[in-house]
């Protein structure tokens, strides 16, 4: 069997990829993130995973490298980590009773070709109360998650509707990626 390197620290990528039966290395890319001109947050997304991917890929080119990038955006403005907890809540109360969109973005490669796709869902915040968000933000889980939520954790109780993939929210479009990597002949424990 292929080795297969995961190019992402996040734990929940490796949970959902451990759940599907997934064995793997992990080996967090230190490809640049910063992003010139105007991209869409599919676009957005598509370029950083490829980056990860490739950067690992160039010390492991006997592997199938796995990058993973996810963005949460109101509107054109795409929100990243809080800098602190003012802008976690400045954040909250954007996305408050309104839909937003949470894009991850997937590439898969190995030495003789990648494949890049992205997914996108839908996310709908219930009306968010002042004494609301400062809960939330006092649990704080909101400080390393895109959009200042993780809608896995105590940040399931402020999204009132999804529409798309709950895990591609979560970092990780695991049935699409399931169905790529087969085709590179990396599988889980449920033969597609």
């Amino acid at each position: 069997m292929k080795k297969f390197i995961v190019a992402s620290a996040s734990p929940r990528r490796r949970e959902i990829l451990e759940n599907a039966g997934y064995t793997f290395e992990v080996i967090p890319s230190d490809a640049d993130e910063n992003i010139v001109g105007q991209m869409t947050p599919e676009e957005t997304v598509c370029e950083l995973s490829r980056r990860k991917a490739l950067a690992v890929l160039k010390s492991n080119e006997n592997a199938v490298v796995f990058g993973c990038d996810t963005v949460v955006a109101f509107g054109n403005e795409i929100l990243g980590k809080p800098k602190d907890d003012e802008d976690a809540k400045r954040m909250l109360r954007m996305l408050s009773g309104k839909i937003h969109t949470v894009s991850t973005g997937v590439c898969i490669a190995d030495k003789n070709r990648s494949e890049v796709f992205s997914n996108t869902t839908q996310v709908e915040f219930y009306e968010l109360s002042e004494k609301t968000i400062e809960s939330y933000v006092k649990t704080g889980e909101c400080s390393d998650k895109a959009g200042s939520y993780g809608i896995q954790g105590f940040g399931s109780v402020l999204v009132k509707e999804i529409k798309g993939d709950y895990f591609s929210v979560m970092g990780l479009p695991v049935s699409q990626t399931a169905r790529v990597l087969k085709g590179f002949g990396i599988c889980g424990r449920v033969e597609l």
